[in-house]
């Protein structure tokens, strides 16, 4: 089969290709023996790379190259286009690559490479006499590959009851809970991955730390030495205190057996409310509908999403839910769960055989409280990840660190923000004394528009649009005191990485 016929795009690379048709640090897309692959130039030297990121596929000639690395459009992952590793989460494997010469002023590729997902390139770290994590999810797992591909060799311990984890959760309220996705796509490593690697995965719960001792013990009894603890246990979904939520057909929707539980629910029932006009709740929506379910969404707000991506995206984003079907009952609180029908506030009585609870979680605490470790609306750690207690750090869900710009503490609950936590933590109990200055992101989907959003807007005082918003073709960027610090875009994924590397400079240069 030809490249054509698999749909790989770019010239053939076979004959090389001149020099000067290789701007600087412009991506160039080509194909060699059927497979994409990716040239970049910088002076007199140029890399060869593979041009679909190992996360979702995305186009990495569609992407940003910054010094000796590319950003994927889609979802931020980072390689390096020397080596061809993932630098950056989400994509979690490297990328091939290929030797290139120079003769005649034309470039050759020549042998083809491609180095384990947690290859250490020739790095050795010492660190602490063991490492236990708390979590396995997306910053616990990030964590325990990061230590391997640093070249720390003392005892990884990864701790999770959830048997499954890790998986890529993100996918549980998208293509996964609307048919789209198999199950093959939801774990993050194939079975004994991790392990092969020295990686143990402890399936317990833990319920105690001792930090004075450097011990953790769990619910089986067992307990775990460490000389460095990592917490990362991530968030539990917030559920309603009101009659009948303890009926059957009340959901939520955090871990893959949530899911399938929905799943299973959804295939008996005609009609679902769902609780919440935000992430999870529209994009759980989107997915009910793709299933035939009818949906109505009650929200106490005038507009979905508002407190997160302002009024003029949010009634976009409820106009094209509305498109396909979404009825909305806003400015209105559940009062009663019944069989079978859900009542409101005003006492409108909607048919339910599905509840789905979206209305947020909160971060799991309860360890680090049992601990002696301080807590306000998470576990505050400084800007290398380190809590108040010495070798115990925190990523993810429950990290309240700050703000690569302001310094102002602040806690998300982002996928890629959470691994690239575990990430920086894992370098950093190995002493390697790293800021974490990555700029948050995040994206929702919902049918065929994606909204991508970089940086961190609790309150701002100025929006500002640049496009059609509805035309779904648009740059928002939220302002405080005259300063960008977030972007959402719709369809604009350059302009959302010029953004995101504006935001980071910003962050890099702020005193520590």
């Amino acid at each position: 089969m030809s490249a054509e016929q698999q749909g790989v795009e770019g010239r053939e690379l076979e004959a090389g290709v001149p020099l000067s048709e290789l701007a600087e640090g412009e991506p160039l897309p080509g194909q060699l023996h059927g497979e994409a692959v990716l040239l970049v130039r910088r002076g007199e030297e140029v890399w060869a790379v593979g041009a679909t990121c190992t996360h979702y596929s995305g186009p990495l000639a569609e992407g940003l190259v910054v010094g000796d690395t590319v950003r994927c459009p889609w979802h931020r992952a980072c390689f390096s286009l020397r080596t061809g590793e993932a630098l950056a989460a989400p994509a979690l494997n490297p990328l091939p690559r290929w030797r290139t010469r120079i003769e005649g002023g034309r470039v050759f590729l020549g042998e083809r490479e491609e180095i384990d997902a947690l290859s250490s390139r020739g790095r050795s770290a010492a660190g602490p006499r063991s490492v236990v994590i708390v979590g396995a999810g997306a910053a616990g797992s990030a964590a325990a590959e990061q230590l391997r591909r640093e070249g720390y060799g003392g005892q990884v311990m990864l701790v999770d009851p959830d048997a499954e984890a890790p998986y890529d959760r993100p996918n549980l309220s998208k293509d996964y809970l609307a048919g789209n996705a198999p199950e093959e796509w939801l774990p993050l490593r194939p079975p004994g991955f991790l392990e092969e690697r020295g990686i143990e995965r402890v399936v317990d719960s833990v319920t105690e730390i001792v930090p004075a001792e450097g011990r953790v013990v769990l619910a089986s009894g067992r307990a775990l030495d460490y000389g460095a603890l990592l917490l990362a246990p991530g968030a539990t979904p917030v559920r309603l205190e009101i009659p009948g939520s303890d009926q059957p057909q009340v959901h939520v929707l955090r871990s893959w057996a949530d899911c399938r539980r929905l799943i299973e629910r959804a295939s008996a029932v005609r009609e679902a409310v769902v609780i919440g006009a935000s992430f999870i709740g529209l994009e759980a929506a989107a997915a009910l509908r793709a299933r035939g379910v009818g949906v109505t969404v009650v929200a106490p707000e005038a507009v979905p999403f508002e407190r997160t991506l302002g009024t003029e995206l949010g009634a976009m984003l409820r106009a094209l839910h509305e498109e396909r079907g979404v009825r909305f009952r806003l400015g209105h609180v559940l009062k009663e769960i019944r069989q079978g029908d859900v009542v409101l506030d005003d006492d409108t009585v909607l048919a339910a055989g599905l509840v789905l609870l979206g209305v947020g979680v909160r971060p799991r605490l309860e360890l680090a409280e049992g601990a002696g470790i301080a807590t306000r609306d998470g576990i505050p750690v400084n800007e290398h990840l380190e809590t108040a207690v010495r070798g115990v750090y925190a990523a993810g869900d429950v990290a309240l660190y700050p703000d690569p710009r302001t310094g102002e503490p602040m806690r998300v609950e982002h996928w890629v923000a959470a691994q690239r936590q575990g990430q920086a933590a894992a370098r950093n109990l190995l002493g390697r004394g790293e800021r974490f200055t990555d700029i948050p992101f995040f994206w929702t989907s919902h049918y065929d528009v994606t909204v991508s959003y970089v940086g961190h807007a609790r309150t701002w005082d100025e929006v500002a649009v640049s496009g059609d918003v509805w035309g779904r073709d648009c740059r928002v960027s939220y302002l405080r005191g005259g300063a960008v610090v977030a972007v959402a875009t719709v369809n604009r994924d350059q302009e959302s990485l010029a953004a995101e590397t504006r935001l980071a400079q910003f962050a890099t240069e702020r005193p520590g």
